[in-house]
């Protein structure tokens, strides 16, 4: 495996790219999404389960972890990777934004942010340094810098604030993060919806120097169109030659809509937050498996699908066990929409790769434009 952390850029096909992030844990074939394992666990999922999906990298949480079971423990007992049973690479986010939402709960200064918990209520600082800590104590292959992320919409003062100060913090997370082969830190563009700014935060982050560029402050309440719109620029301003991370994203159009333009890694929490509750994602659209119109229906969920609720199990079944709220239910729908998820990732690797990219879209999108329709 490779000693050191970087990435190799294989094709492109328009501004869509496909390529291999090589770390000492393994290859992270881009575009990538990540699974989020919020509390050292995927929801609903073993690791090894998560990694038959296709999955090459998990996200951990640094605010979650930090308050439990804390980072030192987990150092103690031999790192995130021994602890939660998962070799491969992980990247963490700072914590920025989970303490950022604690609306009421806490402080913001130039040194961080103070904030009390939402598990007990104790009084706890995150700093850049103090982020940057927590990380290399969990071991995190890629770590994100501390930033702020104002919600949308905001004014133009406080976003260009707000961008300001993150990228102070830029600096003082990367002089933290110190000389680590083998891991990576990631910085973080903010900026809101302003072009100017955006390009601003990302020349101040180039100056710094990171093996990794994040467009942060997007799905944050702008909705799909305003969100594409800054996408048409926003990676354009990130280095041809380094990994380009849209944090938080996101529903399969938005995950196909940000690949064409220009971004390698993805992560959110909505294939395995949907399949608790029963909804699915398909080739044919989103299904509701506890309407009634399922239960009677022997059909598989996705009949082009490989994951085991889709192979083993027809609908009336799903629909049964989400009805009688049966443990089984979230697990089946959380695999199959961790393995859809991932389907899309290697199509689009593979349209790229081909120079197909434009007619692998078309057919997705047409795809789910049919709906729900089957016939049985």
């Amino acid at each position: 495996m490779a000693e050191l952390f970087n990435f190799e850029l294989k094709a492109t096909d328009g501004k869509a790219r496909t390529g291999v992030i090589n770390t000492p844990r393994g290859e992270i074939r881009t575009p990538a999404f990540m699974p989020v394992g919020t509390a050292a666990t995927v929801k609903a999922m073993m690791p090894e389960s998560v990694r038959a999906t296709g999955a090459d990298i998990l996200l951990g949480n640094t605010y979650h972890l930090m308050l439990r079971p804390t980072a030192e423990r987990i150092d103690r007992l031999g790192g995130l990777h021994k602890f939660m049973n998962w070799e491969r690479p992980i990247l963490t986010d700072s914590g920025g934004f989970q303490v950022m939402s604690l609306a009421g709960l806490r402080k913001l200064t130039e040194k961080g942010v103070t904030f009390k918990s939402h598990i007990d209520g104790s009084k706890h600082e995150l700093t850049p340094e103090r982020s940057m800590e927590i990380q290399r104590l969990l071991g995190s292959d890629i770590v994100m810098c501390f930033d702020e992320c104002p919600a949308l919409p905001a004014d133009r003062k406080r976003i260009a604030e707000s961008m300001q100060l993150s990228m102070r913090w830029a600096k003082r997370s990367r002089e933290a993060f110190g000389d680590r082969p083998g891991h990576a830190l990631f910085g973080i563009m903010q900026g809101g919806l302003e072009q100017d700014l955006r390009e601003e935060s990302a020349e101040a982050l180039k100056e710094i120097g990171f093996e990794g560029y994040a467009i942060g402050g997007l799905a944050v309440g702008e909705g799909q169109e305003a969100m594409f719109d800054c996408l048409d620029y926003a990676p354009d301003f990130c280095p041809v030659d380094k990994p380009r991370y849209l944090m938080g994203v996101g529903k399969p159009d938005d995950i196909v809509g940000a690949v064409k333009r220009g971004v390698d890694m993805m992560d959110c929490v909505l294939p395995s937050r949907s399949g608790r509750t029963g909804q699915a994602f398909t080739r044919n659209g989103v299904v509701n498996i506890k309407n009634a119109r399922h239960a009677d229906d022997p059909r598989q969920l996705d009949a082009n699908c490989s994951c085991p609720a889709c192979q083993n199990y027809s609908r009336a079944y799903l629909h049964h066990v989400f009805r009688s709220n049966e443990m089984i239910s979230g697990m089946l729908l959380t695999w199959h929409n961790l393995q859809y998820f991932q389907d899309i990732m290697q199509g689009m690797r593979d349209a790229i790769s081909a120079g197909t990219f434009d007619a692998w879209e078309k057919d997705f999108h047409a795809g789910r434009a049919q709906g729900d329709i089957e016939p049985l």
